[in-house]
């Protein structure tokens, strides 16, 4: 779980940085620019629930490793 997390990860960071090429800064809602705002923020939060998803695993096997 934890390598398929981090592969997800560095997938979603490579879309962000590849998006980030695409977009067109001073019309940044029309045409292929939308499409590349609306990729970040989607890959944004994935990378997101990712860590969440990472923290809650941690703190599951610490509170295993207490009782």
């Amino acid at each position: 779980m934890k390598v398929f997390t981090w592969i997800i990860t560095i997938l979603a960071l490579g879309l962000i940085i590849f998006n980030a090429t695409k977009l067109d800064f001073e019309a940044p809602f029309e045409g292929e620019s939308y499409t590349a705002v609306l990729t970040i923020i989607a890959s944004l939060c994935a990378v997101i629930l990712l860590q969440i998803l990472r923290i809650s695993k941690k703190i599951e096997t610490l509170s295993k490793k207490h009782k």
